[in-house]
């Protein structure tokens, strides 16, 4: 790897994939969004060195549901890792992506998946924060020794820090209640590594930024459908079929590690500002 070269980190999340291409809520066609999302990724100008994946990667934690998005996932030619969400089975995870390795890291069956992998220059720590059977997630205290011993192993390479649910309130109130328990102690043990660059979540199906822990946490859009945008705290939970994207993590060893919100999808030819001769087309 050359170090003084760009890498780019793709982040797709919330791809609630349902075996067969059945349509979630009896409306989404969240297998041909992911396609879209695949397409998208390989016609772009630079491609990504590896694409992260985090959490509700199928809709029931079914192992059809798996085998069919890994048969989708086949897809990308660059490595991809995964991390569960709220609405994944671990050990259904584990059956189906066996030779995934780094999902046995932390053990298998129905334990954490927990890892801290190199991915160019970069480090990326996936935290397996979800609580079986719960929408909700937390960072107990074995999760979190884990996470402070990870991120002490290696204290200067830029780290990415990865999990489901938002360590912080979003004002979308149906799901702050179903966020992360104990995310003040998750803080705590990210603001003791400067090393990390980004805190990088799932859940919300909403691009959303926060200064956390002395560093940036955000959340990235979903593939498909969008967690609707209604700040009152009793707004019902609902969902909108907006235009859908993913995050592009550039990190670039002088200016460091930058995040754009890409838009999934064919948008139209490149159009120029200036005509042949230089001048502003007016």
């Amino acid at each position: 790897m050359n170090s003084t070269a760009p890498y780019l980190v793709a982040q797709l999340t919330d791809l609630h994939i349902k075996a067969g291409g059945k349509l979630s809520y009896r409306l989404v066609d969240t297998a041909g969004a992911l396609h879209t999302a695949i397409d998208t990724l390989l016609a772009a100008p630079q491609q990504p060195d590896i694409v992260i994946v985090t959490g509700d990667l199928v809709d029931f934690g079914s192992e059809p549901e798996y085998r069919f998005l890994r048969d989708i996932l086949q897809r990308l030619p660059m490595p991809v890792r995964l991390l569960p969400g709220n609405h994944d089975h671990r050990q259904s995870l584990r059956s189906v992506f066996i030779d995934h390795d780094y999902l046995f890291a932390n053990g298998d069956g129905d334990a954490p998946v927990h890892y801290a992998i190199d991915a160019g220059p970069l480090r990326l720590v996936g935290f397996d924060c979800t609580v079986p059977g719960k929408p909700g997630g937390r960072a107990d205290d074995a999760g979190l020794a884990w996470l402070d011993a990870a991120l002490s192993a290696e204290r200067v390479r830029a780290t990415l820090v990865m999990l489901h649910h938002p360590p912080f309130y979003t004002g979308i109130g149906h799901m702050d209640v179903q966020g992360l328990e104990n995310a003040a102690a998750f803080e705590s043990v990210i603001a003791r590594h400067p090393q990390v660059e980004r805190v990088v979540c799932g859940h919300l199906h909403r691009h959303i930024t926060r200064r956390f822990g002395g560093t940036i946490a955000m959340t990235a859009p979903g593939p498909a459908h969008q967690v609707a945008l209604d700040l009152d705290p009793d707004a019902a939970s609902r969902f909108r079929m907006e235009p859908p994207g993913y995050l592009l993590h550039w990190w670039h060893p002088v200016h460091g590690l930058v995040t754009h919100l890409a838009a999934s999808g064919d948008y139209g030819a490149l159009h120029p500002f200036y005509d042949a001769s230089g001048k502003l087309i007016d």
